[in-house]
């Protein structure tokens, strides 16, 4: 039985470029290590692997993982996944002051697919986004 989320894992490229992203917008890292040997080899079947990880949690106790594999990473060109795409679509945020918060994801370098849109309800705005490794990002703020 699940009893609850834990974290969601991000492979990235760049660690510490990330984690910048990640806090402008106001996640905290909370813990971060290097792991290699037996353990990590066994949870992620890969020989020899080494990765660097860092784990910044969001003000509601949300959890993300950063994970930067020094041996046996991907080396594909970096592009913005797109929206239907198979498997891990997004990562959707609740926030307030969706404006600004758009402001802030073009500031540290993401970059937005549209302008906060009003629901055909009107309860929330809706904008995704990407971040700076290409991770598509939903914002909503709740309209009251």
């Amino acid at each position: 039985m699940i009893l609850g989320v834990r974290h969601t894992g991000i492979v990235v490229r760049d660690l510490e470029k990330m984690k910048i992203f990640y806090e402008s917008l106001g996640f905290v890292e909370e813990s971060s290590n290097t792991e290699s040997g037996y353990f990590i080899e066994q949870v992620t079947g890969i020989d020899g692997v080494s990765l660097d990880w860092a784990k910044l949690r969001a003000p509601d106790g949300y959890l993300i993982e950063l994970l930067n594999y020094n041996h046996h990473s991907e080396t594909k060109d970096i592009i913005n996944s797109n929206s239907n795409k198979l498997g891990i679509s997004h990562l959707a945020f609740t926030v307030t002051d969706i404006d600004n918060i758009c402001k802030l994801i073009l500031k540290a370098g993401g970059s937005l697919v549209n302008s906060p849109a009003l629901s055909p309800a009107g309860n929330v705005r809706v904008a995704y986004c990407y971040d700076v490794e290409g991770v598509l990002l939903e914002l909503v703020e709740l309209q009251h």
